[in-house]
């Protein structure tokens, strides 16, 4: 009896030690338990200190931090026939611990694989061009989807980003033969708004001059020094008639009276001129 006694009791402790071992589990903060009666849910526990009944009842740990999965490289045709690789970062995490694991099988897996469908599907609906300059639209379209879907799973996707976008190395060179001819495009376009401007101003500033005949002779006039300024050897240059119509006034009534005691007149043409040799300016009849 004595030694009967001397077993049991160790074998009864080292059993009393695994049940407790069985009955407790401790739940981080960002951990919760879904604890199953006899194969039926019951509830969801944690965090802290959880009590189960052995052989009774069991648990599934659930992790409600944001997990970050990589959706590996996937072939994709866009609408406009190009090939092309792409890649993304899939970032969700657990709200319903139930749903997460009554209603999928593995969810981790099963929301990767449903990102990698989905990135396929919307990509291929844009041209490349979209896809390029549009990436952040694109990116949010696909969060959008996946968050409907899984929404079922107890799974919040709170982002999906679109890494890279990996073309053949012919794509390459057309895209760049592409951007240099869209390049060269808007240089004509900048330089024919240029005349187009500076030829609309020339003609705000004859309509000016045309208005104002005081300003077209100081315009001439400077035009003039210009000319002189610049040592030409001889330069022929026609003088309007208003300009030097003053002129003429003051000459012709000088000549009157010369006219008159019977000397001779010579009349000035009116198509003068001027002729500048060396810079300096010399009237021509």
């Amino acid at each position: 009896m004595i030694t009967l006694s001397y077993y049991l009791l160790p074998t009864l402790v080292v059993v009393a030690l695994i049940l407790l071992g069985m009955s407790i589990r401790i739940l981080r903060q960002y951990e919760r338990a879904v604890v199953f009666t006899l194969g039926k849910f019951q509830r969801v526990k944690g965090p802290g200190l959880v009590l189960l009944i052995p052989f009774v009842q069991e648990m599934v740990r659930v992790d409600l931090r944001i997990q970050v999965v990589e959706i590996p490289s996937q072939d994709v045709i866009s609408h406009d026939n190009v090939s092309m690789k792409v890649d993304a970062v899939l970032y969700f995490n657990v709200i319903n611990p139930e749903r997460a694991i009554i209603q999928v099988q593995r969810y981790l897996s099963a929301t990767t694989m449903l990102a990698q469908t989905t990135l396929r599907a919307v990509l291929g609906q844009h041209e490349l061009d979209e896809m390029l300059s549009e990436r952040k639209k694109l990116s949010t379209d696909v969060q959008s989807i996946l968050d409907t879907q899984t929404e079922a799973w107890g799974i919040k996707v709170s982002n999906v980003e679109i890494r890279t976008v990996e073309l053949t190395d012919n794509m390459v060179r057309a895209i760049a033969k592409q951007a240099e001819a869209e390049r060269d495009r808007r240089a004509k376009v900048i330089h024919a708004e240029a005349e187009f401007q500076a030829s609309q101003t020339l003609v705000n500033a004859a309509k000016i001059l045309s208005s104002i005949p005081a300003a077209m002779q100081l315009r001439y006039l400077q035009t003039l020094t210009e000319i002189g300024a610049e040592q030409n050897s001889t330069v022929v240059f026609p003088m309007p008639i208003d300009i030097i119509k003053p002129f003429l006034d003051i000459v012709d009534k000088v000549a009157k009276p010369s006219g008159a005691n019977g000397g001779l007149t010579t009349p000035i043409s009116p198509n003068a001129g001027l002729v500048l040799t060396n810079g300096s300016a010399n009237h021509t009849k």
